[in-house]
This record gives C-alpha cells, sequence and structure tokens, in this order.
C-alpha cells in the first residue's frame, strides 16, 4: 500500500512559481533560522497518530461518503495555505475569490441557469441553512418539510430558525410521498418543500416531476438538496426515471451542492445556489472595515458565513480546470464508473440467496441485509457480518431503516412500526468498479462464518 505523492511534487513545483510572482519584496530575514529539527519529529508524531483511522482512501473503504481528494485538489488547496486568503473579503481574498466565483458558476451551468447567486461553504449543513434562512426570511412563519429520509439537519436547522418543521412519508424505495406531501400542502403553511435528489442514507431520489406539479398548484419554494447527488446529473447511467428527476433540478428556487462529496475535494466544500439574484437584498450588511478595496461583490456580502478558506475555492477552480464539469468527459466517467459499480453490486446481491436487496439502487448506494425470518435476527446478523468484513479490512456500513422498504420480502416477519438495521455501502470511488470481485469475496466469506448453514 503505497499513499499517493503526485500532489507533493505538483506543490514543489507550483511554490516556485509563486514565490516568483512576490520577488520584488525584501526578504523578511537576511539570515534565515536554520530548520527546527524538532518539526520532523511532531510531524512524524502526528503520521502515527493519524494511522488511528479507517482507510477512507481505499476501495475496501466502502462505508461512508468519504472519497480522496484528486492530486490537484490536494496541491493547490496546499499551495493557497501559503498566502492563507480569506474568501470572506476581497481584500483578504482576492484571487481566491475570483477563483470562487468561476468555480462556483461553472457548477451552475450543471444546472442550466442563465443567472444566479452563489458561493461555496463550510459544507452541506452550512449550505442548506442559507437556502432555508432565505426561504424562511421570503415565506416568514411557514413550514419547511422534507421526507422522513432526508438528511436530519433540515429538522434541526428549522429548529435554528425558529421555523415549524414536517417530515413527509417516503414509499417503499424510500422517496418522497408525492400524494402525503400534498395532504400536508392543504393547509396552506408550507414555505418551502425540500426534494432531495439523493439522501444520504439509501440513495433514493425525490420525485421531482410530481412536486414540481404541486409547485404549480400550491406555490411553495422549491430547494433541491443535492448535496451527495447533485453530480450525477453529468452522469449518462443513470435509471430513466432517476434521469427524469434530475434533468428538473434547474427548476428548483434554490440548490445545494457538495464539492466535498464527488467533487474530488478535501473537507470541508460545500455550495449554496439561488437561481433569483435578487436573494442577495436579504443578506445585505454594512462592514466598512472589511470591504474597502474593491466596489466589486464581497462573498461576504452573500453568505452568512464570515471567514472562510479561500483554499477551498483555489482547489475547487483548479480540479476543474483540469476535469470540467461536462457530459461524456472524464470526470462524468468516474461517476458512471461508481453508478456501475453499484448496479453490479447490486446484481450480485439479488442474484444470491443469503441476501434481501428492498430495491436497486439509483446511484451509488446499495443496501442489503442477510436473509432471516424476523427483524430481530436480520439486525443481529447485519451487525456481526460488518463486525466480521471489518476484520477482514472490509468496512462497510450500517443503516435502520423502516421495514416497508422491504415489503417485497412477504415471508419476513416484522410489524408496519418496525425498523431493519441493514448493511450499506457507498461505492463512489471509481476504483470500486475494479474492485468488486474482491469486495464481494470478502463480503461472501464474512457471511459464510456468521450465517446459519
Amino acid at each position: 500500500m503505497h499513499l499517493e505523492e503526485t500532489s507533493l511534487r505538483l506543490l514543489k513545483d507550483s511554490l516556485k512559481q509563486l514565490d516568483a510572482g512576490f520577488d520584488t519584496l525584501p526578504a523578511i530575514t537576511e539570515n534565515p533560522a536554520p530548520p527546527d529539527p524538532r518539526l520532523s519529529a511532531v510531524m512524524n508524531e502526528v503520521a502515527t497518530k493519524l494511522q488511528d483511522n479507517y482507510p477512507y482512501f481505499h476501495p475496501l473503504y466502502a462505508g461512508q461518503m468519504l472519497k480522496p481528494p484528486h492530486p490537484i485538489a490536494r496541491a493547490a488547496y496546499a499551495l493557497a495555505t501559503w498566502i492563507n486568503p480569506n474568501n470572506h473579503a476581497l481584500d483578504g481574498g482576492r484571487a481566491s475569490s475570483a477563483l470562487e466565483k468561476e468555480a462556483v458558476a461553472q457548477i451552475v451551468a450543471m444546472f442550466g441557469w442563465p443567472e444566479h447567486l452563489g458561493h461555496l461553504c463550510g459544507g452541506g449543513t452550512m449550505a442548506n441553512l442559507e437556502a432555508l434562512w432565505v426561504a424562511g426570511q421570503l415565506h416568514p412563519g411557514k413550514k419547511i418539510v422534507a421526507s422522513d429520509q432526508s438528511h436530519y439537519t433540515h429538522k434541526r436547522i428549522s429548529a435554528v430558525l425558529q421555523l415549524p418543521f414536517a417530515e413527509v412519508p417516503t414509499d417503499n424505495r424510500g422517496r418522497m410521498d408525492p400524494s402525503a406531501l400534498e395532504k400536508i400542502l392543504a393547509a396552506g403553511d408550507v414555505g418551502c418543500v425540500v426534494a432531495t435528489e439523493g439522501t444520504t442514507g439509501t440513495g433514493s431520489v425525490d420525485p421531482l416531476p410530481e412536486i414540481l406539479r404541486l409547485r404549480e398548484r400550491y406555490g411553495f419554494r422549491l430547494h433541491v438538496d443535492a448535496a451527495y447527488g447533485g453530480y450525477f446529473t453529468l452522469a449518462s447511467n443513470l435509471a430513466a426515471e432517476t434521469r427524469a428527476c434530475f434533468d428538473l433540478i434547474g427548476r428548483a428556487d434554490s440548490i445545494v451542492i457538495d464539492p466535498h462529496k464527488h467533487g474530488l475535494q478535501p473537507y470541508g466544500c460545500g455550495c449554496v445556489l439561488f437561481r433569483d439574484p435578487q436573494v442577495g437584498a436579504i443578506y445585505k450588511h454594512e462592514s466598512p472595515y472589511t470591504y474597502f478595496t474593491s466596489s466589486d461583490l464581497h462573498l461576504g456580502e452573500i453568505s452568512l458565513e464570515c471567514s472562510r478558506p479561500g483554499a477551498s475555492a483555489v482547489a475547487l477552480w483548479a480540479t476543474q480546470r483540469l476535469l470540467p464539469l461536462v457530459q461524456g468527459g472524464e470526470f462524468a466517467a468516474t461517476l458512471e464508473a461508481s453508478r456501475d459499480a453499484a448496479v453490479q453490486f447490486a446484481v450480485r446481491v439479488a442474484n444470491d440467496q443469503r441476501w434481501l436487496l428492498p430495491f436497486a439502487p439509483e446511484l451509488d448506494i446499495v443496501v442489503w441485509a442477510p436473509r432471516a425470518k424476523t427483524v430481530a435476527e436480520v439486525s443481529a446478523l447485519s451487525q456481526r457480518i460488518f463486525d466480521a468484513a471489518a476484520k477482514q479490512n472490509l468496512h462497510l456500513a450500517l443503516i435502520r431503516v423502516p421495514i416497508k422498504l422491504f415489503s417485497a420480502q412477504h415471508n419476513l416477519q416484522a410489524a408496519a412500526t418496525d425498523t431493519v438495521l441493514c448493511l450499506r455501502s457507498v461505492l463512489m470511488k471509481p476504483e470500486h468498479r475494479d474492485w468488486l470481485d474482491r469486495i464481494y469475496t470478502i463480503l461472501s466469506k464474512a457471511a459464510d462464518g456468521v450465517l446459519p448453514r
């Protein structure tokens, strides 16, 4: 096993180029101090402590949404830290703010908006907070609704904003139920509907065609949480039903997407987008000691966050410069590989009598469980297989889902209110497709040591 080192070579060369841009400045010191011998010892200590991690960068890690940054993202981020720009104001991050505006515009282009307002954030939670804050300002006191399989932060954010919140029941594939949504809308107190295009639990895609038809009747604001799934709009191998949803994301009023998930970026890098640039007036504030060198837009003027790392924007811009966000491109091919890995893995599970597969994956998340007679047995076996696989360096995830997701498994004894503990994999590294045989072999061996014969 060898960690990627290309980024170190890139960084060494680009540091010389960066330094050349400041060669008119006087030296900080005529006699630089010799290297501190303690530095190496401390760094080696750090490296040793970091070994107490799961191998998130390795294809045998197939658990949570942890995708290694691209080498150019690592190098560009590190390079920017020599400047350490702050993208709150142009005064603290002139070049990196310009790169952020370019990079965000390239993300917007995926959804076909001719104009927009948007910026990077610390992550999806902060991005969703901003989107729902704007919704609350435009529809004060009105309810936020999201599916019962949406990210838990929507409920938490609504509480922070002191807005009422309601969960919409989902169908047996984890997608928002439009008929249940309409019953909530009929009360007339909903200001914003959150449609999740790729839930972080099961990868389910809420039905945008039906939700948009309801918007025509009830006039709510539509926010699309595509923090995890948004980049799949570039993939050519989505199922037709899923493709129809992704083709309509651009009709949302606001969108959230996380470059630190499928965008090959280090944490934290989220992005919030608004279709109507006029919502910028809601953010308006004065900061005379930071906004003084330029009359151009300072990103802090359209952000709830203040100080933000300009290095995130530099890394994102560099990555998109190398791998443009276009259908049929090299970046899109990585998404298609992840999607293909999930489809192939699900087919193996479905054809193996040891497993229960509730539904085929819509993106690159697969949820499945060991076959047993009762929910309690399924849950216990899932935990044991998870533990056994980890001992063989295959790191999966666990998820507890409503029993209705297994409604097609008629012989599973359960009550309607039961939940079942399942195995879950996020096959988001393109290398996962090439590692499927090895992954499935380890999974099978772990299952054989646990399942009754």
